[in-house]
């Protein structure tokens, strides 16, 4: 009886809850690794313009060079000379020397302890140059003395605001008769708007210009801010999910005070709707403010109107060709500032929003 003997209903329910939290455990743990290395990956560009940023075309060409931003290490000797200072391994122990004189055979190097000098028997060449740790900094104003990077954050920011105005404020209107109006045929109405969403803009590139060149507007910030304000399509189907999760008891409340449309959107609708309203200005912002191909076509040959994105363009193919990438990423990263600085400040009410509307499903 005791060798054949089952285990008791709680001993076993005990493994069983045991086995079930480690197997959560370690499912867990796969997870989590599997987001921090899809994370990692996906920050190495970050982290490299960063990096790259603060360094100088003398430490990008050098070989062997660290990853982060250094600069070789340097002695200068009692007569002004300045030397290169090398790692040495010199009786089986490594020394930092100052290279005196090179030789393919024998070396010369000065101990910047003493200012002795040592003899080193072979080719300088292998030996690796002793690296501190040096941001260039100074790469961020020269960046701001050349670009003219006041000039074009002020017109990013008029084109990005003006437009983020237009384009929320027409999709919350449009959004509001789509969620609360009894209209005839409102679906298939709403089905032809969100079909636009799949139409290429390089359908419509060539007839808009032809129209805007018509009227004028070419060589103005007007192509890019009139037409936001027609309503679009994503913003409205964004704003539309939201507001059709709002209680429909509200507006009848709001009716029965004699309120108009437009009192109900303005005192009911808009002020629970702020996660959302937030979420799709981001989304515009975003998008104005990294736009290159509209401000391209319409602000071409006016540089005093140029938009962040075309004068990066500029002058990366300045500078690009001439050695000087680093500059373009530290006038990449001078750009960001911005934007990221509105999205942490944002990111619970714009998270919560994406949520709610539907963007997450």
């Amino acid at each position: 009886m005791t060798g054949n003997a089952m285990p008791l209903p709680s001993v076993a329910k005990k493994r069983s809850t045991r086995a079930r939290t480690i197997k959560f455990g370690i499912s867990k743990l796969g997870v989590t690794l599997f987001t921090a290395s899809m994370a990692m990956i996906f920050l190495l560009p970050l982290g490299y313009m960063i990096l790259t940023s603060v360094k100088d075309n003398s430490q990008i060409t050098a070989l062997n060079a660290p990853l982060w931003p250094a600069s070789p290490e340097q002695y200068t000797a009692a007569d002004g000379t300045v030397y290169t200072v090398y790692q040495v391994t010199i009786n089986g122990s490594e020394r930092d020397l100052a290279l005196e004189k090179p030789g393919r055979v024998q070396s010369t190097f000065i101990d910047p302890k003493d200012g002795s000098e040592v003899l080193w028997q072979g080719n300088w060449r292998s030996l690796s140059s002793v690296w501190s740790f040096a941001p260039k900094f100074d790469n961020f104003s020269t960046v701001l003395d050349v670009l003219n990077f006041p000039l074009l954050l002020r017109n990013t920011l008029i084109v990005s605001l003006i437009g983020t105005f237009g384009a929320v404020s027409s999709a919350v209107i449009v959004a509001f008769g789509f969620a609360r109006f009894r209209i005839p045929g409102k679906d298939g109405l709403f089905l032809v708007l969100i079909m636009t969403i799949m139409l290429p803009f390089q359908v419509l590139l060539i007839p808009q210009y032809i129209a805007f060149r018509a009227i004028g507007w070419t060589g103005t910030w007007l192509p890019l801010i009139v037409p936001v304000f027609f309503a679009n399509a994503y913003n409205v189907f964004l704003l539309r999910q939201y507001f059709l999760t709002l209680p429909r008891e509200l507006d009848e409340a709001a009716q029965l005070d004699g309120a108009s449309p437009l009192r109900i959107l303005w005192s009911v609708i808009v002020p629970q709707a702020w996660p959302a309203i937030i979420a799709v200005s981001l989304f515009h912002f975003f998008f104005s403010w990294n736009d290159f191909f509209a401000p391209l076509i319409y602000l071409n040959s006016h540089p005093e109107l140029a938009t962040m994105t075309v004068g990066l363009q500029a002058f990366s193919a300045t500078y690009a060709s001439s050695g000087s990438g680093y500059l373009t990423q530290s006038a990449s990263l001078l750009a960001m500032i911005v934007p990221v600085m509105i999205f942490f400040v944002a990111q619970r009410v714009f998270m919560r929003g994406v949520v709610i509307s539907g963007v997450e499903k």
